[in-house]
């Protein structure tokens, strides 16, 4: 008679049961870490998005703005989680115009998170990297609330670094 093998009742009862307590400690746990990189994921690519406008107005000797956009096409809300766009202003003339090139546009913030700034809703680079009207800073928040924000703060140098922020609103 030939030897049978396979998984006995007992051991499969007991595979499961640590199969499911396994799952019920990571699963509260990974929504968290889900939230933490979506944070990091957002502000980073905000600092990028600044980083670039900077670099972009020092080597063409020329004001780009990075200002919030509803449709990534205009400069259309004072709400930066609508998404934005950076655009070389041409013409110095403080607004997207006609023949102003737009270099990037970022689609709306996802998972409700609120992306505040004391710039209000630009921030412009002159030909030197300066930023002499977008000094200030940006809160990132989600629902968790200031336990978890992430800002930035912008010097009237340009300079783009961690931390400037105390709330979120």
């Amino acid at each position: 008679m030939k030897q049978q093998t396979g998984f006995t009742l007992n051991e499969l009862v007991i595979t499961v049961a640590l199969v499911g307590i396994v799952t019920a400690i990571g699963l509260p746990a990974m929504g968290e870490f889900v939230k933490n990189d979506r944070l990091t994921t957002q502000i980073n690519v905000l600092v990028g998005h600044l980083a670039m406008a900077r670099s972009q107005a020092v080597t063409l000797h020329l004001p780009v703005t990075v200002c919030a956009s509803k449709n990534q096409s205009t400069c259309s809300s004072a709400d930066w989680a609508d998404g934005w766009i950076i655009y070389v202003d041409a013409d110095s003339s403080g607004t997207l115009t006609v023949g102003d090139e737009v270099l990037r546009a970022q689609q709306a913030l996802a998972g409700e998170n609120r992306l505040s700034s004391t710039t209000g809703s630009a921030v412009t680079f002159d030909d030197r990297g300066f930023a002499p009207n977008g000094a200030g800073s940006f809160s990132l928040c989600d629902d968790r609330g200031t336990a978890h924000m992430k800002a930035i703060s912008i010097s009237i140098t340009g300079r783009v670094r961690r931390g400037g922020s105390t709330s979120c609103t």
